[in-house]
C-alpha cells in the first residue's frame, strides 16, 4: 500500500447532494433515524423534500430514483456499528458489515443499501483531530 498523507479536507467540492427517492416517507423515517446515529436530525422537513447538512432529498420524477455512494463521517467504530445495526432495522440492506477495509491504516466502515439502493457508509479513518467541528457560511 503507497504512503498517503493522513490529512484531509473536507467542505470544499461539494455544495450538497441531491437523492430522488421512491416513497419519501419511507426514506424519511429510514434517514430521520440513520441520522440520529451520528447526532444529527432533519434540519429542513416539508411534504416534498427533507434536508440535513449537505443531503437533499426529494420524491422521484420522471428521471428514476438516484443510484449513489453517501459515506457518512463516524466519531468511532463503534459509531460504525450502530450505524450499520440502526440502519438494517430501518428498512436497509447489509452491503458490508463492519470491519477494517485495507484502503488506508485505520479505515473501519460499513455498508447499507438504503430501500432505493443507494449505498450508504459510516466511516472511521482513525484517530485524528479537526480544526472546526464544521464550516459555517454566512451570507455578506
Amino acid at each position: 500500500m503507497e504512503d498517503h498523507p493522513m490529512e484531509f479536507h473536507r467542505g470544499r467540492l461539494f455544495d450538497h447532494v441531491h437523492l430522488r427517492v421512491a416513497d419519501l416517507d419511507r426514506s424519511r423515517e429510514f434517514y430521520r433515524r440513520v441520522l440520529a446515529v451520528f447526532g444529527l436530525s432533519l434540519q429542513f422537513d416539508t411534504a416534498h423534500a427533507f434536508s440535513c447538512d449537505e443531503l437533499f432529498v426529494t420524491a422521484a420524477d420522471a428521471s428514476g430514483v438516484s443510484s449513489v455512494h453517501l459515506a457518512f463521517q463516524a466519531a468511532s467504530p463503534d459509531t460504525v456499528k450502530e450505524f450499520h445495526r440502526v440502519a438494517v432495522a430501518a428498512g436497509g440492506s447489509d452491503n458490508g458489515a463492519p470491519g477494517e477495509r485495507n484502503y488506508h491504516p485505520g479505515y473501519y466502515a460499513a455498508f447499507v443499501r438504503d430501500p432505493d439502493g443507494n449505498n450508504l457508509e459510516a466511516v472511521y479513518h482513525g484517530a485524528s483531530t479537526r480544526t472546526a467541528e464544521s464550516v459555517v457560511v454566512k451570507p455578506v
